[in-house]
């Protein structure tokens, strides 16, 4: 038997990570700041959904967004257009966001002056749904051209979201997508969590998915 030690240190790196994200989440809190974590792959239309989410409260809240990204500035020049308050985040070659990360990059936001604030975390479907961030709440974006399958594929992400939009179901005649599929992998990993088809080109859907993020704010509030 080998007698070389090993150390488990990932666990180490989780609890870190969520003592760090509870502490965002209180300092927001006391503040009164709703801080959302979206999340996606690729292409899926994060910067788009934001847009017209952003151009959607903006009369009703003061609106922030921090853009994570492994290079460029394109998502935050977008942004930058709704009037709303952005920051360009770079992760250095890291594939997801973190609770450290976050809250410097809260801190260089600035946040006394908002309401609420948006973070687009990196594209990817697998190293953010681990890292708790300190987000009232999750909110997740599956595009049509991504297949109804991918709840089989990636259930942690699936499972910790408080919230799925659907996003391009204007796109759903070109693609072999199964709604109805999609939905039952859905409810077999996280049967409570609410389903939102939209097409953020079109704005199909929002009145639903604005109205949803609405009462969110109002019970986070209360």
């Amino acid at each position: 038997m080998s007698a070389i030690a090993v150390k488990e240190v990932k666990e180490r790196v989780i609890a870190d990570n969520d003592a760090v994200a509870q502490k965002v989440r209180s300092d927001l809190g006391s503040k009164g700041v709703f801080l959302v974590n979206l999340m996606a792959s690729p292409g899926a239309g994060k910067t788009t959904t934001l847009v017209r989410t952003i151009n959607a409260l903006k009369d009703e809240y003061r609106i922030g967004v921090m853009e994570a990204d492994v290079d460029s500035v394109v998502d935050a020049e977008t942004i930058e257009q709704t009037g709303a308050k952005v920051i360009q985040l770079h992760t250095g070659g890291s594939c997801h966001m973190d609770a450290d990360m976050t809250m410097r990059g809260l801190e260089a936001l600035g946040y006394d002056d908002l309401d609420v604030v948006f973070l687009e975390n990196v594209g990817n479907l697998v190293c953010p749904a681990e890292f708790d961030v300190g987000a009232a709440k999750k909110v997740m974006i599956l595009s049509v051209p991504e297949g109804h399958d991918k709840p089989l594929k990636y259930p942690l992400m699936f499972s910790v979201s408080d919230c799925l939009l659907i996003n391009k179901i204007d796109a759903a005649e070109v693609f072999d997508f199964d709604m109805e599929k999609l939905k039952g992998y859905v409810g077999d990993l996280n049967p409570d969590m609410p389903v939102f088809p939209v097409s953020s080109l079109k704005g199909d859907g929002y009145d639903e998915w604005i109205d949803w993020l609405k009462e969110e704010i109002k019970k986070w509030r209360e």
